[in-house]
């Protein structure tokens, strides 16, 4: 169920969609809804979208999908976000531990996870040790003379069956085989709670299956969390490793010290709005950052879309002739790069060089025909890369955010009959703001000029109705 802006309001399931929309608007049966929150729902409900699957276990599955996706305000199920278990890595010290926490800060170490179940995560920690030589929380390694460590001074260091005394760069591969293994553990366990939800649905366990998708759907949430998050060394060395790192898997000339990303992003084909950030020497340069409106079209298209910004970019900065940037990073795939490319090649401009980066897998996209490259998410250019697409997407989102609220606020005033452009205007000036006009007395709504005592009743009781409050009730002037 779609509000008048489009935006999703509530997400349902049903064997009988018809008997269960029509539920909620027939007159008869809608005075009898006695949840307030119900009724202010449906008021509000403009358009339904339905979506037909297959069974119960698909639908299940979908349900869960699209709350996750789209989080409803009338949806209770399914929003939460549970705090599952991470193995954190402190990287920026020189004899990295081991450890579990429930929260991801910004300290410079690596996560890993999620993970649902805490005993298996514990034993395979404890596993991890032994197979690997690294060491937990729990230990106090200490520096030698020689320029070594000792990681242990008690019988661990046999128990373990590790060379207990090695120097830094030795241990330090340790870790690094450590944190290979966890990139691919949290994969595996995942795969293995689908293949378990879908034993269950096919066996009509359903409750079971809605429980474990449950756990699914959060667990898939954090590590998309946990992967935007920059996890490894210190910013400086991000950006210099990340660099040099990118001018070997990109086959460029130089490392890139300017990058530039672009971002597209919509609420279900409105707001269509773009972004554009800069980063310098591995630095956001936000000066230069840059936000677009959609002019050639209206509706959704990401492709036609990302090729109206870069051109406006580019042109721009080809007729003033400034210096591209030594890289270009779109969000998206292979049809938002080609779009890009399409931009410069209609310009007659030669294009730097240019990838895209595919949020699912983090695959870098190619304007070439050189097949997609995925390098491993602990990777120093991957990590940079993600950085860059990560602001680029919070920069979209907050210029989209401030579009929406803006209209949303004035489809207040949009919606009050017999309220037309100039009383509208009168009402704003008197006020200041939409926020105070819906704050107003019936009294201070009756002083306004060209307003009145009747029709400012009639804008007070739509004003309090709009707000879920009692319209009526306050006391005429």
């Amino acid at each position: 169920m779609k509000d008048r802006l489009g935006e999703v309001i509530y997400v349902g399931k049903a064997k009988d969609l018809k008997k269960r929309v029509s539920s909620y608007f027939q007159p008869g049966r809608f005075r009898q809804i006695d949840q307030p929150k119900i009724r202010t729902m449906v008021t509000l409900v403009h358009d339904l979208e339905t979506i037909e699957v297959r069974s119960e276990a698909e639908a299940i599955l979908l349900e869960g999908r699209l709350i996750k996706e789209y989080r409803p305000r009338y949806n209770t199920d399914f929003t939460d976000d549970k705090r599952f278990l991470l193995i954190r890595v402190d990287v920026f010290n020189d004899v990295p531990k081991f450890r579990l926490s429930r929260n991801r800060t910004q300290d410079g170490s690596i996560y890993f996870g999620p993970f649902a179940h805490a005993g298996p995560l514990r034993r395979t920690l404890s596993q991890m040790r032994q197979k690997f030589g690294i060491i937990l929380a729990d230990a106090s390694p200490k520096n030698l003379p020689d320029g070594r460590i000792r990681l242990y001074d008690d019988a661990r260091s046999e128990i373990y069956g590790h060379p207990n005394e090695l120097t830094v760069e030795e241990y330090q591969e340790r870790v690094q085989e450590a944190c290979t293994f966890l990139d691919g553990k949290s994969r595996e366990w995942l795969k293995d709670l689908e293949t378990e939800m879908r034993e269950k649905a096919a066996e009509h366990r359903f409750e079971e299956a809605a429980a474990l998708r449950d756990t699914l759907l959060a667990l898939r949430k954090t590590i998309q969390q946990t992967r935007k998050f920059t996890r490894s060394l210190p910013e400086h060395n991000l950006s210099k490793d990340g660099a040099a790192r990118l001018t070997e898997a990109l086959n460029l000339d130089e490392p890139p010290t300017s990058i530039e990303c672009f971002d597209i992003s919509h609420i279900s084909g409105s707001f269509t709005v773009a972004s554009m950030v800069r980063f310098v020497d591995g630095r956001p340069e936000k000066k230069n950052y840059r936000r677009f409106k959609i002019r050639s079209f209206d509706g959704n298209d990401d492709f036609r879309s990302m090729e109206e910004v870069v051109g406006r970019r580019y042109r721009r900065m080809a007729e003033q002739g400034q210096k591209f940037p030594d890289l270009v990073v779109i969000d998206g795939g292979k049809g938002q790069v080609t779009a890009a490319l399409r931009a410069f090649l209609i310009l007659d401009l030669e294009p730097p060089p240019l990838i895209g980066l595919a949020k699912r897998e983090e695959t870098i996209i190619f304007a070439s025909e050189r097949a997609p490259l995925r390098l491993p998410l602990h990777d120093p250019g991957i990590r940079l890369l993600q950085r860059i697409r990560d602001e680029a997407h919070r920069f979209a989102n907050g210029f989209n955010a401030e579009l929406r609220s803006k209209k949303i606020r004035e489809s207040v005033l949009d919606d009050i009959p017999g309220l037309g452009p100039k009383r509208r205007e009168t009402l704003i000036q008197a006020f200041g703001s939409i926020h105070q006009i819906r704050s107003a007395t019936l009294e201070e709504l009756s002083n306004v000029s060209g307003i009145g005592p009747n029709f400012a009743r009639q804008i007070y009781d739509h004003l309090q109705r709009a707000q879920g409050g009692p319209a009526g009730n306050s006391p005429t002037p």
